[in-house]
């Protein structure tokens, strides 16, 4: 399977790995500290997406360096963070200090969380995925959230030609949750980070019908 050359900065190292399905295309950005996704903090719509919401169980795939998990396990909220890149969890544990248990190594995609999540949090990670892997992302955020779970982040719109990250235009990102999610919050996002800046919107889908649907 072929994957279209990155978009990266200008001044980027040359990278071996090009397959973003792979672990090792994370890895190795990881260990070389090329990490342009990566926000550094805990983002304002997220903060006070929590603040609207009592605790609920969260998972959080794709998590990287996990600064929102570390934020809500501090505040008492059960949270789980997977990656399947084993130097992304390095990090998230080496920062997450007393909450590194929460991160773990995984696939999304075969990953049994310890609970019924009420909430997955999308950071980058939808577009993390190459296009092809959609509609398996769908299937599987409708399989482990019940009727009125919530699938909430931040959503990169507008087609890109390469990635990562991977840009998805509104109708088709509609298009692709309506089936398994109706949608109940769409804002505007101030606080981000170059690589996403005027690109993204907070969403909130959340699970329709009967589980298992």
């Amino acid at each position: 399977m072929s994957h279209s050359r990155p978009t990266v900065p200008s001044g980027a190292p040359d990278f071996e790995n090009r397959d973003p399905n792979a672990p090792g295309f994370w890895d190795e950005r990881f260990e070389r500290g090329y990490t342009p996704w990566d926000q550094a903090g805990v983002p304002a719509s997220f903060k006070a997406f929590v603040e609207r919401h009592s605790p609920m169980p969260v998972l959080i795939p794709g998590c990287g360096s996990a600064y929102e998990a570390w934020w809500l396990a501090e505040r008492g909220w059960p949270v789980r963070a997977i990656d399947f890149a084993p130097n992304a969890v390095e990090a998230a544990r080496a920062q997450l200090g007393a909450h590194a248990d929460v991160v773990e190594v995984a696939d999304f995609f075969t990953y049994q969380p310890p609970f019924e999540p009420g909430w997955v949090y999308e950071r980058a990670f939808m577009c993390a995925l190459p296009p092809s892997r959609r509609d398996d992302y769908v299937a599987r955020m409708a399989a482990l959230l019940p009727a009125g779970g919530l699938l909430a982040g931040f959503f990169f719109i507008g087609a890109t030609p390469k990635g990562p990250p991977f840009g998805i235009e509104r109708a088709d990102l509609d298009a692709l949750l309506k089936p398994h999610f109706e949608l109940v919050e769409d804002d505007p996002v101030n606080d981000s980070i170059a690589v996403f800046a005027g690109r993204e919107r907070w969403l909130t889908w959340r699970r329709s019908g009967a589980t298992g649907a």
